[in-house]
């Protein structure tokens, strides 16, 4: 497929789930939306001002909210509870004043004003994106769909935020200037990245300084990931999605041995409960809307693993084949907190 197919697709895909027009030199701005915009910060927007920017001081902190969206909610009020234990705070969930200040000395903006450019859009995206793996397996690469998805990934947070910072009229495309939250890393170093895999460490955001961690304690109860020193203080706390009904989370302790970047993915459906045992096996081409996103990071309980996903706005909000499931961003920035061979504990 060329590049020009592959924008007048991404242009067309905008235009009728997003509202934003995608063309590289685009000149004419999409359909106005039903509604009135209204700027993020003022009555009547989606997007709570104060929330939005707890969420990238959190994120930055080391304790995300999956998505920065502007949303209170139950992933934001655990990443607050999060926070608040590892500064001694009192926890409560709340974001109320000592909260704010221990943030506020991150002295970070909320948002930042980008002018895109091809680190920010490929040009390779899947549109339509198939369904089925029979025609998954038949992909180069599990790209993104269009570029407000790519961009939004690059920038954590979701298209529907994208248009809610910049109006139904904004335009995306190289060239472009966008409103985006301000997850720009603070260092790039990638050096201990193995291959030619920092170039997804430097796509999606990830700072190469992080603190160091000793092991993990994922209790179902919570709902989150939480990284632990040698001395069994909190230093880093992610939102996951773990195990259902059919598949509840391996309660024991692991380790996870290996890391794997960009990994294809071996589609067994005799490990699906949901999937019929006769369908044939399937190999499926690495990409960040792959089953298992940009990384996976093996544990020693068999066919499991931390990986990423194809769908960072459900973390924390549905369930999965047992696995332990964050956004993509998350799991590239667990794997620089936590060196191979580190301790995973699963406990209800």
């Amino acid at each position: 497929m060329t590049p020009t197919r592959n924008l007048i697709l991404a242009a067309t895909s905008l235009i009728a789930v997003a509202g934003i027009a995608t063309a590289q030199n685009a000149t004419s701005p999409a359909k106005p939306a039903e509604k009135p915009w209204v700027a993020p910060g003022t009555p009547g927007s989606e997007i709570d001002g104060t929330v939005f920017h707890a969420q990238v001081l959190l994120s930055t902190a080391g304790f995300s909210t999956s998505v920065i969206d502007g949303k209170d909610g139950m992933v934001f009020k655990k990443a607050v509870r999060g926070f608040q234990q590892s500064r001694g705070l009192p926890v409560s969930g709340k974001l109320d004043t000592a909260t704010r200040a221990a943030l506020l000395q991150g002295a970070r903006p909320s948002t930042v004003t980008v002018r895109l450019t091809g680190d920010d859009i490929s040009n390779d995206y899947v549109y339509p994106f198939p369904k089925k793996p029979e025609a998954q397996a038949k992909l180069k690469r599990m790209s993104y769909r269009n570029m407000i998805e790519e961009v939004a990934e690059r920038y954590h947070t979701t298209p529907r935020t994208l248009i809610a910072l910049n109006g139904p009229t904004a335009l995306i495309g190289i060239g472009q200037t966008l409103r985006l939250p301000n997850v720009i890393p603070t260092a790039r170093d990638y050096s201990s990245v193995a291959g030619d895999h920092a170039a997804i460490f430097a796509k999606l955001n990830v700072d190469s300084q992080q603190p160091a961690g000793d092991h993990v304690v994922v209790d179902k109860s919570e709902g989150v990931l939480k990284v632990m020193d040698k001395a069994d203080r909190l230093v880093a706390q992610f939102p996951v999605t773990m195990g259902s009904t059919k598949d509840p989370l391996p309660l024991g302790t692991w380790k996870a041995t290996t890391y794997a970047f960009m990994p294809p993915f071996h589609y067994q459906p005799d490990l699906f409960w949901d999937v019929d045992d006769g369908k044939a096996e399937q190999k499926l081409p690495p990409g960040p809307n792959g089953p298992v996103g940009v990384a996976w990071l093996d544990l020693t309980k068999d066919h499991y693993g931390i990986h990423g996903t194809p769908e960072p706005s459900t973390i924390g909000r549905a369930e999965s084949h047992g696995c332990i499931r964050m956004t993509n961003w998350d799991v590239l920035r667990l794997s620089q907190i936590l060196k191979p061979g580190f301790r995973a504990v699963f406990q209800a």
